[in-house]
């Protein structure tokens, strides 16, 4: 997997152009010259971690808002402190 690298300023200037890049592979980001961000597609995201999504991140997707979760009250697994 080969990669573009730009300067943070090309970045700014150009960030279509680095998201069309990103679907090629990575984008390595520089700032004063030193690596310091990586783009990357969804696909290849999801590729390096295998797939595994945390629930936060599945919450902050556009129409979470409508999804409805009910976790367990703290007093079903509430235990007294052993202080002894």
């Amino acid at each position: 997997m080969t990669g573009r690298t730009v300067s943070s300023r090309e970045f700014h200037r150009n960030v279509s152009g680095a998201l069309r890049a990103a679907d090629e592979g990575p984008v390595f980001i520089t700032d004063r010259g030193r690596p310091a961000h990586v783009l990357l597609s969804i696909e290849e995201y999801r590729r390096l971690t295998g797939g595994s999504v945390s629930i936060g991140e599945l919450l902050a997707l556009p129409g979470s808002e409508h999804v409805e979760l009910e976790p367990s009250r703290a007093a079903d697994v509430h235990r007294p402190a052993d202080l002894s």
